[in-house]
């Protein structure tokens, strides 16, 4: 009874979404315990802290990190129904930090910092985020970072990885960078 309500669960997911869940339901087919953990876990990523933007901004790069397809559309869709902008998406998935404006730059360059093990950048970028909105959007944006890294590699892990597609920002299509681009 409970593989049934998640399979439906997850059917209403991919379809509200676009995006193909069959790695998910190998969990739940595996164990729906260990689905409903993996679901606790991740929910983590969504802890209220900083703007919506610097969210987008860190759950982006975390995905890009690992992934070039179907995870990373759905953080774009997802950006999208939160409201964040498409000009501050498309520039946060080619990494122009003056284009994605100083919110999105803030959880961005945090996030780059700590992916590129760039102690004394994540320890500016912490410090300003902690000005800025609290120590509580520090833990925001970790655990957003982390846990957007999360799925490619489950999905990849289980067979699901699929290799790079065309990434869709308001209905066009967007490049997507996944290394630092060059400072101006």
């Amino acid at each position: 009874m409970l593989k049934a309500f998640l399979r439906r669960s997850l059917g209403h997911f991919e379809k509200q979404w676009n995006y193909d869940a069959g790695y998910m339901n190998d969990l739940v087919d595996a164990s729906p315990w260990t689905f409903l953990r993996f679901g606790l876990v991740a929910s983590l990523g969504h802890t209220k802290g900083p703007p919506a933007e610097a969210m987008t901004a860190a759950r982006i790069a975390g995905t890009l990190s690992e992934d070039c397809g179907p995870c990373t559309q759905i953080s774009v869709d997802m950006a999208t129904a939160q409201g964040v902008k498409p000009e501050v998406i498309r520039a946060i998935l080619v990494g122009d930090r003056f284009a994605m404006g100083e919110t999105a730059a803030l959880g961005y360059g945090f996030a780059r910092a700590v992916l590129d093990r760039d102690l004394e950048g994540a320890d500016a970028a912490r410090e300003e985020i902690t000005r800025r909105w609290g120590k509580r959007a520090v833990v925001a944006l970790s655990l957003a970072l982390t846990t957007a890294r999360m799925y490619p590699n489950l999905k990849y892990g289980l067979g699901h990885g699929r290799s790079c597609t065309r990434v869709i920002v308001a209905g066009a299509a967007t490049p997507f960078s996944f290394a630092e681009p060059v400072a101006v």
